[in-house]
């Protein structure tokens, strides 16, 4: 699904991912995570796509509203277990969107 409700300006965390072979438990604690994210102040939505590479994109109305999500209890354990067990590697990109644009038929 695309978020497509967004008014400028907000926040874009980008979550780019290679899985190991170990995904033992992951789609559980995926589904978990996004339930509890969506559940903070300040998120706005979230879309994601996996084949060999994975992206996950979660919009934020601040930095405050990011940071408060990454010093929560759950996800800091989730991402524990990825940087042990789930992912060959990441990369975490935050952005500010000041402009957007799409078409829909």
């Amino acid at each position: 699904m695309i978020v497509d409700h967004l008014k400028p300006p907000y926040y874009a965390v980008i979550f780019t991912t290679i899985m190991s072979d170990n995904t033992k438990g992951y789609a559980e604690t995926s589904k978990r995570i996004e339930a509890l994210a969506k559940q903070q102040e300040g998120y706005l939505g979230l879309e994601f796509a996996r084949n060999e590479l994975g992206i996950t994109v979660s919009y934020w109305q601040s930095i405050e509203a990011i940071q408060n999500w990454k010093n929560n209890i759950e996800h800091t354990e989730a991402r524990t277990l990825g940087r042990e067990q789930w992912y060959k590697q990441y990369q975490l990109r935050i952005c500010k969107v000041e402009r957007e644009y799409g078409f829909k038929k």
